[in-house]
């Protein structure tokens, strides 16, 4: 218990002030450390072509991320299959198989890290740097640069696009084959929006139905790399190599197992860079360890403070993030209204997790603590599982597929929600999905017309909300049927209750982008890595693009004057209305699987539990 208060308050207490910084650097303010960012910033923007005074539209915005991933994941994937032709490969690992690598790359791509292998096994230091942990700093600040873009399109953007012509790929300046026009500079302020914005009422004043500027790309990604992400991963990789976590070039020892009668000589240990990745790992929501059993491994995870830092690093950015919401915006109290409903639903998640793995009547059955790590407790694992699947994160410190029947089903549905805090980005972009849709129902309900910060809400918009909603059951019910159906590629470990749970997991984990698993699942082969892949692309896209398109749509709009009918979302009835608009759009749609999985389970050990003597 005093873990979960440390882990809490600390996260609140240093999320708030890193909160109001990643503000200050997404609105493009100035400060004293232009002098060391500034110049770096300029040569990158040089070495891309990206002009940083030109704005975007939204489908210029979704361009750039397109554009951007599909370049980076055909490297990675290269990287990945000739890994062993490459240097720093001290260890001898061989190429990664075509699927498997394909899988990596686009598990990795999308912030999920979901692993069908053992890293220290079948990828090399380079692949490890480089691929992976590349991946792992870069791809959480896409996610973050979008949300930024959606909300600056719910407000009605930074200033009125010149046309509407995306022909030039977002931003990259003119070449060959990709004229388009500029979006003008906005003029300096010095207040609210910063010197390269227009702010919220220039743009109101803007000719309705024009396209706004809803940023650069290519800015808001290097801006949050360099200032936040960058600076954050290299203070926690320096106290995790403080805890006694790896971080070195060199290959691994060799040593003699301690029985001198087993068959086995000598053993080599996997050591390297750990102590970078698991930073990366741990703050950019990612989840991939460097090891296979990931932070239950001692080499990864050493301490009890290692593992308090591991377990701060998943909430951290992501409740910096709702901080992050109002200073950016100009409406504090929004701040209140999202970190409040988040808070709530994770206090009462946790709650559950908790004393399903160490109140409960099933905890006393001693096949429970198998894949546990006893030095940390079960009541360490279950805070870990619940953070890490509420967060996109998915990293572990025990096997999810031994925790408590309820614990498991506890992980789906944080998974399912897929915005208890989320992660880097995606997760307040899911919540304003959620946000968007409950301002509709509760308008229809109340009689009034669905309007989000003076914009109405109507049917072009609604669907695309919808879509993306039905999108959902559809990828995770559809693959976990088909490959339940057929006994030869389902691979799981068990036939009950317990298999079909293991089914849904993986997919379930798959298209929240989370990466865990019950890992008694044989995920290693053809189909789950082609599976997954699709999955893993299905879960991230739509859900980043689809409501950035939607905040273009209204940021289009012209702004209704505030008046004694307007629906007021910043207050506590809104939010328990919006929480159980999460619940009937989620948890509900999915119970009959929820049911046949971990409950059915749960009854089932509970009821050998009863008529044990």
């Amino acid at each position: 218990m005093i873990e979960t208060l440390l882990v809490f308050v600390l996260a609140i207490a240093l999320g708030w002030p890193l909160g109001h910084y990643l503000a200050r650097v997404m609105r493009g303010d100035r400060s004293r450390l232009d002098r060391v960012f500034g110049p770096v910033e300029r040569v990158i923007y040089k070495a891309i072509g990206t002009d940083p005074g030109r704005g975007m539209t939204w489908r210029g915005y979704a361009k750039a991320f397109a554009l951007s991933n599909l370049v980076v994941g055909l490297v990675v994937w290269v990287q990945f299959m000739t890994q062993a032709w490459l240097p720093l490969n001290p260890d001898s690992i061989p190429n990664m198989r075509w699927d498997t690598a394909l899988h990596t790359m686009v598990s990795f791509l999308t912030n999920t890290n979901q692993q069908h292998y053992s890293g220290q096994a079948q990828l090399s230091y380079l692949s490890q740097m480089v691929g992976i942990v590349g991946l792992q700093i870069v791809t959480p600040v896409m996610g973050l640069a979008i949300v930024v873009a959606t909300l600056r399109g719910l407000f009605g953007g930074r200033t009125p696009a010149s046309s509407t012509d995306d022909s030039s790929v977002a931003g990259v300046s003119a070449r060959p084959g990709m004229a388009g026009p500029a979006v003008p500079k906005p003029a300096s302020s010095r207040h609210g929006w910063p010197q390269d914005q227009a702010t919220p009422t220039d743009a109101r004043l803007a000719a309705d139905g024009a396209d706004r500027d809803l940023g650069n790309y290519w800015v808001d990604v290097t801006r949050a790399t360099l200032r936040f992400m960058l600076p954050l991963c290299l203070l926690w990789s320096v106290l995790l190599t403080w805890q006694g976590v790896p971080s070195t070039l060199q290959g691994g020892p060799a040593i003699a197992p301690i029985d001198a009668t087993v068959e086995m000589k000598e053993q080599k240990i996997p050591v390297g860079p750990v102590a970078p990745m698991v930073a990366a790992k741990q703050l950019g929501s990612n989840g991939g360890g460097w090891y296979g059993p990931n932070s239950a491994v001692a080499l990864e995870n050493p301490t009890p403070l290692s593992n308090l830092l591991e377990m701060l690093a998943i909430v951290l950015i992501p409740i910096a993030i709702t901080f992050m919401v109002g200073p950016l915006v100009g409406r504090r109290r929004l701040t209140a209204m999202v970190f409040g409903t988040m808070l709530l639903m994770s206090v009462t998640t946790t709650g559950l997790s908790m004393w399903s793995e160490v109140f409960s009547s099933t905890n006393h059955d001693i096949a429970l603590m198998e894949g546990k790590e006893v030095r940390l407790g079960a009541d360490s694992s279950a805070l870990w599982s619940s953070i890490t699947t509420q967060v996109n994160n998915g990293s572990v410190n025990a096997m999810h597929d031994s925790l408590a029947p309820l614990s498991g089903g506890m992980a789906m549905v944080n998974m399912l929600i897929n915005s208890i805090w989320g992660g880097i980005g995606c997760g307040l972009q899911q919540f304003l999905v959620y946000l968007l849709l409950g301002v509709f129902l509760a308008g229809l309900m109340t009689g009034r017309t669905p309007e989000l910060f003076g914009r109405k809400i109507e049917a072009p918009e609604v669907r695309l909300l919808a879509l993306l909603i039905l999108l959902q059951p559809l990828v995770v019910l559809g693959f976990s049927a088909v490959t339940l159906a057929i006994p030869s590629i389902t691979g799981n470990s068990n036939p009950g209750f317990h298999g079909i749970s293991q089914v849904f997991y993986e997919y379930t984990s798959a298209f929240a982008n989370n990466g865990s698993g019950f890992e008694g699942l044989g995920d290693a082969t053809t189909w789950w890595n082609l599976s997954c892949a699709v999955v893993l692309a299905l879960g991230r896209y739509p859900a980043l693009i689809v409501p950035l398109a939607v905040a273009g749509l209204l940021a289009r709009k012209r702004v209704a004057p505030e008046s004694s009918g307007t629906l007021h979302v910043e207050t506590p009835t809104f939010a328990l209305t919006l929480i159980a608009v999460i619940v009937v759009l989620t948890v509900l749609q999915f119970t009959p699987a929820l049911v046949m999985g971990p409950i059915a389970e749960h009854l089932t050990v509970y009821s050998a539990a009863a008529a044990a003597p």
